[in-house]
């Protein structure tokens, strides 16, 4: 029988342990599921969150695997002592979370619903409010990994104008894909609608700020469900000020939750979301861990194996 170790914060277990065992018996898997503490040495596998218990690696000599609930994977990948292998969290659920988040504010901007919602006047607000077709509607994303390249995708198919913006060239159906810093560049310069969907690197960090916000069309809105490294936030509120963006809705941020006193709370053009657009869903992430187990266990090729390498 497998020992699994999960290693979660405690009060995510209560969703987990039935998804977990309905789908391990489904599959024909024998395993015992553990909470902290444990026998490091008996763990076969750790079912594993940044924020949970399981900090140092080393005593889990016999661990195969480490499966992140996350999809982001950079807290886990700098960790000296972790030598097993790591799947980062990819599935059907965190995705299609992911895709809805994105295109559900894509057209909140695109049809400029804030502006009905708040002129409910008895007003016949028409002129200058017709939006565009969304063929018409120029939407960037930075970021065209599994994620960022399943929400272009998702809104090539809508119509949108939609162009890719990654580190290395890449190629998505109906996606202009542009890379490296001209590519980026040209990007945010046609940017009405901007989506940021990358990891959190040094290359990442701040890669929005004063310059190249300065890049996009005026009255450009930002939508954040990536990293909140990525934006310089004085910079984006002066901005905001300015009018140079219209609006950002905000998913991420340097600290979570985001303190009470922070600015982007009380700015009458910047809409909070408490990092609710990629969520793991324990039914689907479930699944997802007990495939990889079943292919550790036959010798086959795990998903979403972590490569200790950057891209994006």
């Amino acid at each position: 029988m497998l020992t699994l170790l999960f290693a979660d914060r405690i009060e995510n277990w209560p969703a987990y342990e039935p998804a977990l065992k309905a789908v391990l018996a489904e599959a024909g898997i024998a395993a015992q599921i553990l909470l902290p503490p444990v026998d490091p040495a008996s763990v076969d596998y750790i079912i594993y969150s940044p924020l949970g218990p399981v900090q140092d690696f080393t005593a889990y000599t016999n661990t195969k695997a480490v499966m992140n609930l996350w999809a982001g994977v950079e807290r886990v990948v700098g960790n000296p002592t972790l030598t097993q292998p790591l799947c980062r969290m990819v599935d059907e659920g965190l995705e299609r979370g992911m895709i809805e988040w994105v295109t559900g504010h894509v057209l909140r901007a695109h049809l400029d619903i804030d502006f009905f919602l708040t002129h409910q006047d008895g007003l016949w607000h028409h002129q200058g409010h017709v939006p565009p077709l969304a063929r018409d509607r120029s939407v960037v994303i930075l970021g065209i990994g599994a994620l960022g390249g399943a929400c272009a995708t998702t809104l090539a198919g809508l119509g949108f104008n939609v162009t890719g913006w990654s580190r290395t060239q890449k190629a998505l159906p109906g996606v202009t894909c542009l890379s490296g810093p001209e590519g980026l560049r040209h990007a945010l310069s046609k940017a009405e609608i901007l989506v940021t969907v990358l990891p959190n690197t040094p290359e990442t960090t701040d890669l929005l700020n004063a310059e190249t916000l300065a890049l996009m069309p005026k009255g450009a809105v930002i939508l954040n469900p990536g990293r909140g490294n990525l934006i310089d936030d004085d910079a984006l509120l002066a901005a905001l000020d300015a009018g140079q963006i219209a609006h950002a809705t905000l998913d991420v941020f340097r600290v979570e939750p985001l303190p009470p006193e922070h600015p982007y709370w009380a700015h009458p053009k910047v809409t909070v979301t408490p990092h609710i657009a990629a969520e793991t869903r324990p039914a689907s992430a479930a699944r997802v861990i007990a495939e990889n187990i079943r292919r550790f266990e036959a010798g086959e090729e795990p998903l979403h194996l972590v490569e200790r390498r950057r891209g994006y």
